[in-house]
């Protein structure tokens, strides 16, 4: 009875039509974030990493990705609609996904590098204080000594300070700009210190320690999961290496996925469960500290 495309289709679309007229609401919102939202915390990511490019490039740039990419898969499978049509759902969707994960993951390691640099900076302010120096003068010897990216966010706030904002405005906007707990402590001790006074030197000594400490921990913490991200992997890719080695084996066995409503069905099971177990197994995995 289900391996009839007749049978299949009328009841996955019944289904598919049901759910969207309940939570149409909700799909277009939905719709709209993952399109115009995508496309504006793209802008943002950029813009915070000081990389300047025209919002039409960028909106040319996803749609040559998505809709692109899409129309290219849609026409490889042409004739097979019933097979075509989902592809290029899929690929329409992750081509327009990929690229704003690619600029979170590098927005993510400049914001890791910057944490990765307070050691050597809070050591050149905390030496430029006791030496007599101003905040703003120790961190011009940072901008000075110190390459990318710290010595690109003390120069914007050092150029907004100069414009005639507060130290302390400046500062907050910094922590904003890179949202690590490290930032924020060392943003919220300049800014008690300059309100209450007391030992800003000995302030950049026990914040370079901190860091140094947490640094350490990050890492042993990386060592002792190593072998629970490569089980992830190898189980995550085990099915799909045995498709393979079933189709060369094989091939009629594995043809019917590919060939029959019923099988594309279960291959949407079966990638929706993988999707799902990887991204549990990296919650697990991923420990914050």
């Amino acid at each position: 009875m289900f391996s009839s495309e007749f049978v299949v289709f009328p009841l996955l679309g019944i289904a598919i039509f049901t759910i969207a007229y309940l939570n149409a609401d909700r799909l277009i919102q939905w719709l709209s974030e993952k399109s115009l939202g995508s496309r504006e915390e793209i802008i943002n990511k950029l813009d915070l990493m000081f990389v300047k490019i025209e919002r039409k490039k960028i909106t040319w740039a996803l749609l040559l990705t998505s809709f692109g990419f899409g129309a290219l898969f849609f026409f490889l499978f042409w004739p097979n609609l019933w097979f075509s049509i989902p592809v290029f759902c899929v690929i329409t969707v992750l081509g327009w996904t990929i690229p704003k994960h690619i600029v979170n993951g590098l927005y993510e390691k400049r914001c890791d590098a910057f944490t990765n640099q307070m050691v050597d900076a809070m050591t050149i302010m905390a030496n430029g204080i006791r030496s007599g120096l101003s905040i703003t003068q120790s961190m011009e010897r940072v901008v000075a000594n110190m390459s990318a990216p710290i010595s690109q966010e003390f120069r914007l706030v050092l150029s907004e300070v100069q414009l005639g904002r507060t130290v302390e405005e400046a500062l907050s906007d910094l922590g904003e700009r890179i949202p690590r707990a490290d930032v924020q402590m060392f943003v919220t001790s300049v800014n008690i210190l300059k309100e209450t006074g007391g030992n800003m030197a000995e302030t950049f000594q026990t914040i370079q320690y901190t860091v140094r400490e947490r640094q350490k921990i990050e890492k042993k913490i990386e060592a002792l999961t190593a072998q629970g991200v490569t089980q992830a992997v190898i189980i995550t890719l085990v099915p799909f290496l045995l498709l393979i080695v079933f189709y060369v084996v094989d091939p009629n066995f594995v043809l019917p996925l590919f060939t029959k409503p019923l099988g594309w069905l279960a291959l949407m099971i079966m990638l929706g469960l993988q999707v799902t177990g990887g991204l549990l197994m990296r919650k697990i995995i991923k420990i914050q500290v």
